[in-house]
């Protein structure tokens, strides 16, 4: 799994689900225990799985700590400003347009533009 849309979202439940497989697999890795090859790969299934779950959760409050602190540090009044719904929408098309997310299409070349490209070449 790609590590940008594993982060994407809410990390809080993907971390829950990770760390449900892995509590699954070190259940499964203790019913075969009696098999060394397949009770060995659970149990790094279940390792895997768990320091995932982990990880995520502390870039989940990692992520909600350093929200808390920026917002701390907006002025009230540009924040209730920033509640609304067109302003929203007006910052998330500034920020697609400016991420590359909605590429303007390139103008067909004219006339003359075809026609000095022909003499040029």
């Amino acid at each position: 799994m790609a590590l940008q849309r594993m982060l994407s979202g809410d990390p809080s439940k993907s971390s829950k689900l990770y760390i449900a497989i892995g509590l699954l697999s070190l259940v499964k890795a203790i019913v075969v225990y009696k098999d060394r090859n397949r009770f060995r790969r659970e149990l790094i299934d279940a390792a895997l799985f768990l320091g995932v779950g982990i990880t995520l959760r502390k870039y989940s409050q990692l992520k909600a700590e350093k929200r808390e602190e920026i917002e701390s540090q907006v002025p009230d009044w540009l924040a209730s400003a920033a509640q609304s719904e067109a302003t929203r929408q007006g910052v998330r098309s500034v920020a697609k347009r400016k991420l590359g997310g909605e590429s303007e299409p390139e103008p067909e070349p004219t006339f003359r533009d075809r026609a000095r490209d022909a003499v040029s070449r």
